[in-house]
């Protein structure tokens, strides 16, 4: 009986066993699904540039721009113009009917001009405040629009992180827990290795830059002002959640002068310069005074004459080198008498940025007077000012723009539905058709289609109105809508 159990347990082990080795050598194959990230399209994402050839001449069909030359090679030479520094307090005016691509323009010299030229937009509306004055907004705008290159070589310990420890103690205003006496940080470059001790105050501007081992920062030494470069080139092909920027390893020693160089504007050197200073001087009256203060005082002429001064100084010096930006006014139109004669007087002032002006208006009244004036502009600056013209689109540069917009929305679209929208745009406008493709995407999802057809434009058409349908309806039936 004993041996009967005893064969019956081996029989049991061994099926365990087998069970096991079929586990361990078995590999599951499962459907994983790819994250993607979404994006959000807004109404000029296609746009990447202006679209022109080495020799500066419009390509038809390039960088998300169709048709529109003449404009696009004229602005090719401003962008030209801004980058030599030859163009700093001229103004130049975008004109042409609704939806002929005034802004995309614009945008497309940002692009061009690239992160390190300013670039600030407005519209003309936004001057009117009840709280601050037209010729204030204005000039904020434009020192918005200039910035200030400051070069500066300090001292600096470089490298990549290779270790970060710190060193806790016992909190010695009493209470629970322990506070960071120092941290200790390696830093290594292609010579050298070094391990710098650093205070609590430095360790926070680390941890706020989110710099861990592996990344390469440089740590100033008088500020202690830390700035994350990127990680360590050589860890490219480690898996990372995020998308990261790669350096080189630095050369040298952990220990050297750096040519740092920092971008700002002069409304920031204005905003810092216009925050009230007080000193305490340890009494309670003094801390409850400093409580009260406003947060700014206002920036007046009188402080922007003298950040200008500091700023001047700063050039001559070679310290800093000033970068004229561009400041573009959408709807200038909707400025008035006011607005117009002070813009005069500040594209002559010293520093002034590029001022791009955009209408679709024709001859009509200034605002503020009872002139009339074309695009709605005093003569006297419109004389200033050089004059860019677009032109309305044709029938196949509209299917074009329809199909690159598709393609960046992602919609599939057939060939008749696409001549339809085009043909329909002619008639309407751009911005109607260019509307009318994710509701027809919609409606072709809910009837099970994977891609647009006639059927669904024309079944949005009937849904939706244009402008001018909006308006023939309006007055036809005139006398049921109240006045």
């Amino acid at each position: 009986m004993s041996e009967v159990i005893e064969i019956l347990e081996n029989t049991q082990i061994e099926k365990e066993n087998k069970i096991e080795k079929e586990e361990e050598t078995s590999v599951t194959i499962e459907d994983v699904e790819t994250v993607v990230e979404t994006k959000r399209i807004s109404t000029h994402t296609h746009l990447k540039g202006l679209g022109l050839d080495e020799q500066g001449f419009a390509i038809n069909v390039a960088s998300g721009f169709v048709g529109q030359k003449e404009a696009r090679e004229a602005c090719g030479i401003v962008v030209d113009l801004i980058k030599s520094k030859k163009m700093a307090g001229r103004g130049i005016l975008f004109t042409g009917i609704p939806g002929t691509g005034k802004t995309a323009l614009s945008l497309a010299i940002s692009q061009e001009l690239g992160p390190k030229v300013p670039f600030f937009p407005m519209v003309g509306s936004e001057v009117y405040s009840s709280e601050v004055k037209k010729t204030a907004i204005l000039m904020e705008n434009f020192r918005r629009a200039i910035g200030l290159q400051i070069k500066e070589v300090k001292q600096v310990f470089e490298g990549e992180i290779t270790e970060i420890t710190p060193n806790e103690v016992e909190n010695t205003y009493g209470g629970y827990g322990k506070v960071i006496s120092y941290v200790i940080i390696g830093l290594k470059t292609k010579r050298e290795s070094k391990q710098i001790r650093i205070d609590p105050k430095t360790y926070e501007n680390l941890q706020k830059q989110k710099a861990i081992i592996g990344d390469v920062v440089y740590i100033e030494i008088s500020t202690g002002v830390v700035r994350r470069l990127g990680r360590a080139e050589y860890l490219k092909d480690e898996y990372q959640l995020e998308v990261e920027d790669y350096c080189p390893i630095p050369k040298g020693d952990v220990n050297k002068k750096k040519e740092i160089i920092q971008d700002i504007t002069l409304y920031d050197l204005d905003v810092a310069n216009s925050r009230p200073k007080m000193d305490t001087k340890g009494d309670l009256f003094s801390i409850v005074g400093q409580l009260l203060q406003p947060k700014k005082t206002e920036i007046t002429d009188k402080l922007r004459g003298e950040v200008n001064k500091l700023v001047n100084k700063y050039i001559d010096n070679g310290i800093a080198e000033l970068v004229p930006g561009v400041l573009f006014i959408d709807e200038v139109h909707m400025l008035d008498i006011e607005c117009f004669s002070y813009l005069n007087r500040a594209l002559e002032s010293a520093f002034a940025p590029i001022v791009i002006f955009a209408t679709n208006r024709g001859v009509c009244q200034v605002r503020g007077t009872e002139i009339q004036s074309p695009h709605g502009i005093p003569l006297d600056l419109l004389d200033r000012l050089l004059i860019v013209k677009t032109l309305p689109y044709t029938v196949n540069e509209m299917a074009m723009i329809l199909s690159i917009r598709a393609e960046v929305e992602q919609i599939k679209i057939d060939e008749d539905a696409l001549e339809y929208l085009s043909k329909l745009g002619e008639k309407s406008s751009l911005r109607y058709v260019i509307h009318l493709l994710t509701p027809s995407n919609l409606l072709s999802k809910i009837a099970g289609r994977n891609s647009v057809t006639l059927q669904d434009v024309k079944e949005c058409d009937t849904l939706f109105f244009d402008s001018k349908n909006s308006a023939k309806m309006l007055i036809s039936q005139e006398d049921k809508f109240l006045k």
